[in-house]
């Protein structure tokens, strides 16, 4: 059979998918969100950055990049026109159906990468639950936070609607990127001050809505964002969480062979 162009399966026809999954039982489910990230930036912003490294990651691992809802669980910024929102219960379900899907068609192994913050307690129990009733082996990436790591301090941080995340969709759609519209960012170290507070292991407090970060609803410096600098961020970034995705498999198939076989 031919290499598929894609890796998406939306795109791919019922044997193309039944190749790539014979071949290599991985999946790959990008979580984000519809949010308003500032008069600069769409509200699929997170689901964009998702989708955008997810391609990329699944070309690096050989796996099918499957169709997500683009919604997820953001009451934070519910305060903003174009924000969407699902009740933790539908988004659990959700990512529990599609899952249950690519099971049945021979899934074995799940990468849920996530780019939105508010998912995270719920993607924590689906890929628990997935575990147990589908035997399938799991790894949750918080694609947000490695990209953090990796590009924090020549960005200006992780902020809402800052350089990274400007990165994130001029990869995939520059046309939506509006950097002649920037206006009105918040105080940054208020922006600051609040995602420290958010952002540590040990404790996590509970926000009123994103103007307690932003009064604005975002805060950075995305000026200086290229369409050069996005596609270097989109490879290293994928490139780093193939190599970390990768090597937890293969750990986790040596220490725990029951897993990944189905349930």
């Amino acid at each position: 059979m031919h290499a598929p162009a894609t890796r998406h399966a939306l795109e791919l026809t019922t044997e193309e998918v039944a190749e790539l999954l014979g071949r290599n039982p991985l999946v790959i489910l990008p979580a984000g969100s519809v949010e308003q990230h500032g008069p600069h930036l769409p509200t699929g912003t997170d689901y964009f950055a998702a989708l955008a490294i997810g391609e990329a990651v699944a070309e690096r691992l050989d796996g099918l990049l499957l169709p997500s809802c683009p919604i997820g669980v953001t009451p934070l910024h519910m305060p903003f026109p174009g924000t969407l929102t699902l009740r933790p219960d539908t988004y659990l379900r959700v990512i529990e159906d599609i899952a249950a899907s690519v099971a049945a068609h021979g899934a074995r192994r799940m990468l849920l990468l996530n780019w939105h913050e508010g998912n995270i307690p719920v993607l924590a129990l689906a890929a628990e639950g997935l575990h147990r009733s589908l035997g399938l082996s799991v790894v949750t990436v918080q694609a947000c936070y490695v990209a953090e790591e990796m590009f924090g301090p020549v960005a200006g941080g992780l902020t809402h609607g800052g350089e990274i995340e400007a990165w994130a969709v001029l990869a995939r759609h520059p046309e939506l990127v509006h950097l002649d519209r920037v206006r009105g960012s918040s105080d940054r170290r208020r922006g600051e001050l609040v995602d420290r507070l958010r952002r540590t292991r040990s404790f996590q407090p509970v926000l009123t809505d994103v103007r307690t970060i932003a009064p604005t609803g975002w805060y950075g410096e995305p000026q200086r964002a290229t369409p050069e600098k996005a596609r270097e961020f989109i490879s290293r970034l994928a490139d780093e969480i193939a190599r970390q995705a990768g090597e937890i498999f293969k750990a986790l198939e040596a220490l725990q062979p029951e897993a990944g076989r189905g349930g």
